[in-house]
Order: C-alpha cells, then structure tokens, then sequence
C-alpha cells in the first residue's frame, strides 16, 4: 500500500440518512471540484465547511451517503476529511468513496460512541474505530485487501490513468 490507512483527528458528527444532496448540494456541482468543496453541508450545516481542517474525521449514523451518484465523496476528500465511519455507507456512496480515495468503513457498534469534537483514531487494515477521548473502541467490517489497496493508491481513477486507460483528468 502506498498511503498509511490509519488516521487520528477530530471528529464531526453526521447523523441517519444523510443524502448526498446535503453533501454536494445542487447549487455547488457544475462547480469546479474545489470550489465544491465550500459547499458541503451548506444547507444543513451553514458555515460549517469554513470550519473543517486537514485531518478531520466524519463520523456518520445509519445510511450515509444515500441518494444519488453525485460525487459528493470528491467533495469530502478535497474538503480534507481524512476519512469517514459510520454505522452503515450506501453502497452507491461508498463505491464512490473508492473511486476517489476518501476511506471509508462501516462500524454497526458506532452510535453514541462519539461527541463532536472528540478525537478519534480510526485504523483501516485492524478494522478498529477508537474514541481517544473518552477511551472506547469498536470493531469495524473489515475492507477486502484490493480496496485497501485502490485507496491507498490514490483511488480508481489515478489507476486508470497510470495503466493508459483514461487520459489524465486535470
């Protein structure tokens, strides 16, 4: 692998069926990727991408990232959430989240587990999710190695470029 797969930072809170219409909402997608990015959460969160430093973890209820294919996981990476866990990830969502190499894991013991704020520290090849603040720790499901790997390695779409079959997105 080429990029470490554990990540300590503090945490922000997401709850049940977030839709990816929240995350990248309507008025922010024929903008370019980072602009994007300042307009996550805008309509539930106002402010709240201003805030949001390298580093920090998104921790998500039941469902997260439902909806449609926008690629609102684009928008989280270039926002600098390092990673996301959440009790469940959509599956259209966390393919997404693949693609461009934001990691993500699902954690059905998460609820409750965090306050914002809190650190957490989230290990990606143990499976483990941890609250450094209030010393909890939960088992995640594990991801296949050759996901591991994809998002180590930048995501599918550095891969298809690196192997000639896209032309280099810039």
């Amino acid at each position: 692998m080429s990029a470490p797969l554990r990540f300590e930072g503090r945490v922000w809170l997401a709850g049940d069926d977030i839709n990816t219409d929240l995350i990248l909402p309507i008025q922010a997608f024929y903008l370019p990727p980072e602009e994007q990015a300042k307009h996550v959460f805008a309509a539930n969160r106002p402010g709240w991408a201003a805030q949001v430093r390298p580093g920090d973890i998104l921790v998500g209820g039941r469902n997260f990232g439902m909806g449609s294919s926008r690629p609102a996981a684009r928008s989280l990476k270039n926002l600098g959430i390092a990673c996301l866990v959440a009790q469940s990830i959509n599956g259209l969502f966390f393919r997404n989240c693949v693609n461009f190499a934001l990691p993500a894991m699902a954690c059905p013991g998460l609820a409750d587990m965090f306050a914002e704020g809190d650190t957490a520290v989230v290990d990606f090849e143990r499976a483990s999710v941890r609250n450094a603040t209030r010393g909890q720790s939960v088992e995640a499901i594990a991801l296949p190695a050759a996901l591991l790997a994809l998002v180590a390695a930048g995501g599918v779409f550095p891969m298809l470029e690196r192997e000639g079959a896209i032309a280099p997105v810039r």
